[in-house]
């Protein structure tokens, strides 16, 4: 399996996040949307964004795990989140940041798109992600 991700010349170069992935392999793998919960559904960090996006971050690795992959073998991340605006980005980068190291996040991130919504299916959800992954 070979993933590759970059960011062509006369893209936008200053991104958290490489703008293009081109992978070969067999097997895809799609992790639905996670969220700030634990094993046993409890909420993490009601109310703070970059707590909720560090906690989805590591259960997204862990459905990553599940199915034999990592965050190495991501092609795409989608992150979903309530009530945005662009103040919120600090917020959602610190989230980012404060759990890459852990959970093997590359850095750049592999291309990503982040969406606005007005909310999520619980009320104290403020942000979801979803991943799609590439092996052999």
């Amino acid at each position: 399996m070979t993933i590759h991700r970059f960011t062509p010349e006369g893209m936008l170069q200053d991104a958290p996040y490489h703008h293009v992935a081109m992978g070969t392999g067999a097997t895809h793998i799609h992790v639905s949307g996670q969220i700030s919960r634990t094993v046993d559904g409890t909420p993490v960090a009601p109310g703070d964004l970059a707590g909720q996006v560090a906690q989805a971050l590591r259960n997204t690795a862990l459905g990553l795990e599940g199915a034999g992959a990592s965050l190495e073998d991501v092609l795409r991340l989608t992150f979903y989140v309530t009530a945005w605006s662009p103040e919120k980005i600090g917020d959602l980068m610190a989230g980012v940041e404060s759990v890459a190291p852990e959970i093997g996040l590359p850095v750049p991130m592999p291309p990503a798109s982040l969406i606005g919504v007005d909310q999520l299916f619980e009320p104290d959800v403020l942000v979801e992600v979803e991943a799609t992954a590439l092996r052999d």
